[in-house]
């Protein structure tokens, strides 16, 4: 090509490219209004199940249900995602995933519609492995960490908008009022996705020939990365944790203790703010500061602490500040094994080595309250909330024990 056309066709291709604020605005909207739709019925989800008629064990299965979808799913996803080096499409198949999730809760019966509707929104969340590749592809490669740390306060921002939400919701129109909002909420989020800016460079190859085009080095050498396996495994204990407690049985014992639909959202609130800004203030600050290692164990035994003490609390008073330190201590980490699970690898392997990494997780989501539902059925709720305690002391003694993890 002539040098002058090369010149012309790279200025057009600046032109036609969105401003920077621009398509991490639209990014932040998509962002926030797909983990709105997921987690717009959360908090008032075992309370809701249970006044269903179903026993705790049946609880734990559904809410761990999610979990199971996400399992299967996200590393072919992610190995499909590279080859068809595509990241967009996936967004706006996810959004309408969570559409229809919420759609199947308004199913009549016992346990079939909720028990769909969770295994759905399983397969909304899977799109999160593209979602998270292509927003680092708006960063340089050594700013993972603030790339994750931003996408990690845009979803705790999120499900805080949707769980905040959610009280209200089942206060002032029943509990079907909070699934027909997801709804709603989905399909301006389907709407949105569809302006989603994603780089040229990722949208090369057709996406006819992705089957052709899976690069079997790739796949090889993520399932022999041994410090994605182990930054998996710390991930499978720490969303083990966290759906146990905020988005699992905590609601319950709020529920235990008197609270209303509306005093649910005061015991969402004091978790999820401070789980947000810390979030943002993980990789930037934290971690900078203290180290990876040493900011990962002090969260993970910060987390057991407060975890272990909420089945204890007699006011919801003291719940709520149970709620604020758990915020705070989860975020510590979470960012961090984000960042991890992707900063050693190329741009053209990241999808996969982020759905391995999703897909692994997914066992704690599933597996976390599926065990504590049967512990809570045999020993009550502290049961359960001392194994998520013991899920937190695990991972601080394997980070103890890995020097991998240092910066």
């Amino acid at each position: 090509m002539h040098p002058r056309s090369e010149l012309t066709q790279q200025l057009q291709q600046r032109q036609d490219e969105p401003s920077v604020r621009s398509k991490h605005l639209i990014f932040a909207v998509a962002t926030i209004l797909y983990w709105t739709t997921l987690y717009i019925y959360v908090p008032i989800l075992s309370p809701y199940l249970h006044e269903r008629g179903l026993s705790l064990g049946w609880i734990g299965f559904i809410l761990g249900s999610y979990g199971i979808t996400q399992i299967i799913i996200r590393f072919p996803l992610g190995i499909y995602s590279d080859a068809m080096t595509r990241r967009k499409p996936f967004l706006i198949i996810g959004m309408l995933a969570g559409l229809v999730s919420c759609l199947f809760f308004l199913l009549p019966g016992t346990w079939g519609g909720p028990l769909a509707g969770r295994l759905m929104a399983g397969v909304c969340a899977a799109a999160w492995v593209p979602f998270t590749v292509l927003y680092a592809s708006y960063y340089p490669s050594n700013q993972t960490h603030q790339a994750m740390g931003t996408l990690s306060f845009l979803t705790v921002f999120g499900q805080l908008t949707g769980m905040s939400l959610s009280g209200w919701l089942a206060y002032s129109g029943g509990w079907d009022t909070a699934f027909l909002s997801g709804v709603g909420v989905a399909a301006v989020g389907t709407l949105v996705a569809l302006f989603v800016y994603e780089p040229q460079a990722q949208s090369s190859k057709p996406a006819k020939s992705a089957a052709a085009t899976i690069d079997k080095t790739i796949v090889t050498k993520v399932l022999r990365s041994r410090s994605l396996w182990l930054v998996s495994t710390l991930s499978v204990l720490a969303h083990g944790i966290l759906f146990i407690t905020m988005f699992g049985f905590t609601p319950l014992q709020a529920v235990e203790l008197g609270a209303s639909e509306a005093q649910l959202t005061g015991i969402v609130v004091a978790f999820m703010v401070p789980h947000a800004l810390v979030s943002l203030w993980s990789g930037r600050y934290l971690a900078p500061r203290f180290g990876t290692r040493a900011t990962l164990v002090i969260g993970f035994l910060l987390a057991a602490c407060f975890t272990a003490v909420i089945p204890f609390t007699q006011s919801l008073a003291v719940l709520a500040l149970t709620q604020v330190l758990n915020g705070f201590a989860q975020a510590m980490y979470f960012p961090l094994l984000l960042s991890l699970a992707i900063r050693s690898f190329q741009t053209s392997e990241r999808a996969t080595a982020m759905g391995l990494y999703q897909s692994v997780y997914s066992l704690g989501m599933f597996l976390g309250p599926y065990i504590a539902g049967g512990l809570n059925a045999i020993g009550g709720l502290q049961a359960g909330f001392l194994f998520g305690s013991a899920l937190g002391v695990a991972a601080a003694l394997i980070v103890l024990l890995n020097k991998r993890l240092e910066d």
